[in-house]
């Protein structure tokens, strides 16, 4: 391996599935048939914008854990993301991604609860889905899935209004003139990200199309979201939640930055106080993609949170 160049110790084997009428890309670490009721099949959701492939850094630290060596894993490429298809519609909505689960995991594991695992957008669909389906779901681990700011009814007009405005407009996403050009935007995003990292990503977050460098995402993605974050409905599902949950931050997230004061790390503690089996670890020099950041110390909590008695 060169200082450019990432090779997983753990490859995954990529696999393809229909879900709810869209092909959708996962990719497997293990064999599904190895799913134990003590170790259970573990699932990886992805954040916004990105893909299943982000998960490989931690898969590959996660191996070296005692008891998961042949742990069966699988990341989800969510609809219009990395290889699973587009919705074919011009906006995205967040109860499809339930869905999406729902049906994911009624393919891959039918009669036995799985862990469950969601890194940012993903971390905040994974806790929905535990409340909306307790008895799926044995342990369940947010990774910087934060949520939203709190919204007000009065907020509904001007927001659908943008929506609908967005809607006649081309939604684009910019490509890039190289490999290295897609991995350089990556660390720009996330200065902590190792460049042999970044290199290995970039072949997955993008794809090559006529000499240009393109995401794989649809720019529909990039669309304001009309409904509202509704949070004394967000509340009544975290209520409902029966797994114990882990909740992993970085120490050095910028998360709450983004939202100008509207929204803090307090008001998100006073949250998750209405998640009846709730514990917070904090891993230290990592920012919002953890992951990326610190795999090993990531790889380390998740092992002892899902072995614990």
């Amino acid at each position: 391996m060169t200082a450019t160049d990432y090779s997983p110790t753990h490859p995954a084997t990529s696999r393809f599935i229909d879900l709810r009428g869209l092909r959708h890309h996962l990719l497997v670490w293990g064999d599904l048939a190895k799913a134990t009721p003590e170790a259970p099949l573990l699932v990886l959701v992805h954040g916004w914008m990105d893909v299943g492939a982000s998960f490989q850094f931690a898969v590959d630290a996660l191996r070296a854990q005692a008891g998961f060596a042949e742990r069966p894993i699988v990341a989800i490429d969510w609809r219009g993301f990395g290889l699973s298809d587009a919705s074919g519609a011009d906006s995205y909505w967040f109860a499809d991604y339930l869905a999406d689960l729902d049906f994911l995991i009624d393919a891959l594991s039918p009669t036995q609860p799985i862990d469950l695992l969601g890194h940012s957008m993903g971390g905040n669909v994974v806790m929905l889905y535990a409340g909306l389906r307790p008895q799926r779901i044995r342990r369940l681990i947010n990774v910087e899935g934060f949520g939203m700011p709190a919204m007000a009814p009065e907020e509904a007009p001007e927001r659908y209004e943008k929506w609908l405005t967005e809607l006649k407009e081309p939604a684009r996403l910019k490509a890039y003139p190289s490999l290295p050009a897609v991995a350089d935007r990556l660390q720009k995003n996330n200065p902590r990200l190792r460049s042999e990292h970044a290199l290995w990503l970039a072949r997955h977050w993008a794809r090559e199309v006529g000499g240009q460098w393109h995401i794989n995402a649809d720019p529909g993605h990039k669309r304001t979201q009309p409904l509202l974050y509704r949070l004394p409905e967000v509340l009544e599902f975290f209520r409902r939640i029966t797994a114990p949950v882990l909740f992993v931050e970085g120490d050095q997230t910028l998360y709450f930055l983004f939202f100008n004061g509207r929204y803090s790390r307090d008001e998100f503690i006073e949250r998750a106080r209405e998640v009846p089996d709730f514990t917070l670890e904090t891993v230290q020099d990592a920012g919002h993609m953890l992951h990326h950041d610190q795999p090993e110390a990531l790889a380390a909590l998740v092992a002892a949170f899902l072995q614990a008695a």
